[in-house]
């Protein structure tokens, strides 16, 4: 799902969600109609948690584990970051999180990250060897990554987005390798403590044409607070969008 309005520089995420709320209703009662009860939707227009968040809603005989919404672009984004960042190739480098929304208040976490080198995986927090840089410039750096790609073009992402999008169906479909996660946008069981319900971005693993969210994870203080933050937008977009219905 490609079609909403865009932002364009100057503009909050939240000045275009009622004219994205009405697009979502309408996809949704097409899907709700004509589209076969198997269907994997992606969302990929933005705010693409709380598009997903209407699909959802206003087209109930679809599964609600068959709606996503695309944060692998983040996903990316944070690998590039630290393959850039310790001079390896990007493929070596596996299991960041993006956590929560597909917005600046999105959390990218290192904590669980390995990268692959000659005598096996070691932490990227082990190897990169520098808190403050992790805890900080890369949060921001990837949080802020669309907002930069729309000052330099005055566009957003565009093959970047497309690339992910093929990347979140590819393993969705065929799978995650063993030992892999990455970050999807779908619905929230309660784990890691997020509202039930919420469309939010967990680590999750794919096989047979099914995620699962990826649990037992230790998270710490300052991930909790950022896990929180972002679900707290999330909880706040929804509201918003409800009442534009």
């Amino acid at each position: 799902m490609v079609a909403g309005i865009p932002r364009k520089e100057g503009m909050e995420r939240k000045d275009v969600m009622s004219k994205n709320v009405s697009i979502y209703k309408a996809q949704a009662s097409a899907l709700e109609q004509h589209a076969a009860a198997d269907c994997k939707v992606l969302v990929v227009a933005n705010p693409a948690n709380t598009n997903a968040l209407i699909l959802k809603e206003f087209a109930p005989s679809i599964p609600e584990k068959n709606i996503t919404c695309l944060t692998r672009l983040d996903h990316n984004r944070a690998l590039g970051q630290i393959s850039e960042k310790l001079n390896v190739h990007v493929s070596d480098v596996k299991n960041v999180i993006i956590w929560g929304n597909h917005s600046s208040t999105q959390y990218p976490d290192v904590n669980h990250a390995t990268v692959a080198l000659s005598n096996g995986q070691k932490p990227v927090r082990e190897l990169v060897a520098d808190d403050y840089w992790l805890n900080n410039e890369f949060i921001t750096t990837v949080q802020q990554r669309g907002g930069a790609i729309i000052k330099a073009r005055k566009l957003s992402s565009a093959l970047s987005a497309a690339s992910a999008a093929c990347d979140h169906i590819h393993d969705w479909v065929l799978g995650t390798p063993k030992g892999t996660w990455v970050s999807m946008g779908v619905y929230s069981d309660g784990s890691y403590g997020i509202q039930p319900g919420l469309i939010y971005s967990f680590p999750v693993t794919c096989d047979k044409g099914e995620w699962s969210i990826v649990e037992g994870l230790k998270i710490d203080e300052l991930s909790r607070e950022k896990l929180d933050k972002t679900a707290q937008e999330l909880i706040e977009e929804k509201t918003l969008a409800y009442s534009c219905i």
